[in-house]
């Protein structure tokens, strides 16, 4: 005896749904990017009535051998200071409550630790070289991004505008993944008033072509559900370039404020790495502020039609 069906549908359930103390991290080196990174922390934090961590790690080796002693902890009061000035101009200029915190260690397992374990809403940081003591350099972006798994927005040159993020970018591939993009959209948009533009290739392979398709029915329906407006854009398959140069140059084209993007699951080690996308969007984009969203955990249903 055999059974025929038309279709095998399969249906992602999350396993649990996501926690959060409502307070956005925002790693400080005192640089010029990180005053940029605050712009846009201060914003997100009084639309969604967030608390702000203001957190400076300094590096324990680099601590041990130019300071000592007594220097050292004159050295952290120091930083504490700074840290406690800064946090008291925030709150008079914008009225949200600010927090101070100084760790030692390396400075992406330290932020990704803190934000992962205390459940914080996101991590906001600069994502170029550093002025001053204990540089967030780029590479300390990359590192937290791949390490926490709550979402981590780069910051680049561009502070964020008086309406927060107008215009968001995000762009739909064949992985499974893509569409948990979705509920962070809805979450920025029915804030910010945004548009979302679903980006998407014209792939010449059928199989491909058919997931890409499947992928943006169930997205669009969950924006449609939630009355977020969008527009589909289609870009062309090309050889001479890739997916995330091709979003790049859309996103830049369009004046969009924000790139939506999943880091990636590498299946053979079971660990969650930074795709080769999402990388290369952190590393080449120049202005527009990339969003990075570790996946969550699925559940599988069958379903047949």
């Amino acid at each position: 005896m055999s059974l025929c069906f038309s279709a095998i549908v399969v249906l992602l359930r999350p396993i649990m749904e996501r926690k959060t103390n409502n307070q956005l991290l925002v790693p400080m080196d005192f640089s010029d990017i990180n005053e940029v990174a605050l712009s846009h922390a201060v914003k997100v934090a009084q639309t969604y009535k967030n608390e702000i961590l203001l957190l400076h790690v300094m590096e324990s080796s680099l601590l041990k051998n130019l300071f000592g002693g007594m220097e050292e902890e004159l050295v952290k009061e120091a930083l504490m200071n700074r840290l406690t000035k800064k946090a008291d101009a925030l709150k008079a200029s914008a009225g949200i409550n600010v927090h101070v915190r100084l760790v030692e260690g390396k400075p992406y397992k330290k932020i990704a630790k803190i934000a992962t374990e205390e459940e914080f809403d996101a991590v906001i940081m600069g994502s170029n070289g550093a002025e001053g003591v204990g540089q967030i350099i780029g590479s300390n972006a990359s590192r937290t991004i791949q390490h926490s798994s709550v979402p981590v927005v780069v910051i680049k040159k561009s502070n964020i505008g008086p309406n927060g993020y107008q215009k968001i970018v995000m762009p739909i591939d064949l992985t499974v993944e893509t569409r948990q993009k979705a509920e962070w959209a809805i979450h920025l948009a029915t804030k910010f008033d945004s548009e979302i533009i679903l980006l998407f290739e014209n792939s010449t392979d059928d199989y491909v072509k058919q997931g890409i398709k499947a992928n943006l029915r169930e997205v669009t329906s969950k924006l449609d559900q939630s009355n977020v407006k969008y527009t589909l854009m289609e870009i062309e398959d090309s050889m001479a370039t890739n997916f995330a140069t091709e979003t790049l140059a859309t996103a830049n084209k369009l004046g969009a404020d924000l790139i939506l993007v999943m880091t990636h699951t590498d299946k053979s080690i079971g660990e969650f790495v930074i795709g080769t996308m999402t990388q290369q969007l952190v590393n080449k984009s120049r202005n527009i502020p990339i969003m990075c969203i570790h996946p969550k955990e699925t559940g599988f249903i069958f379903s047949y039609s």
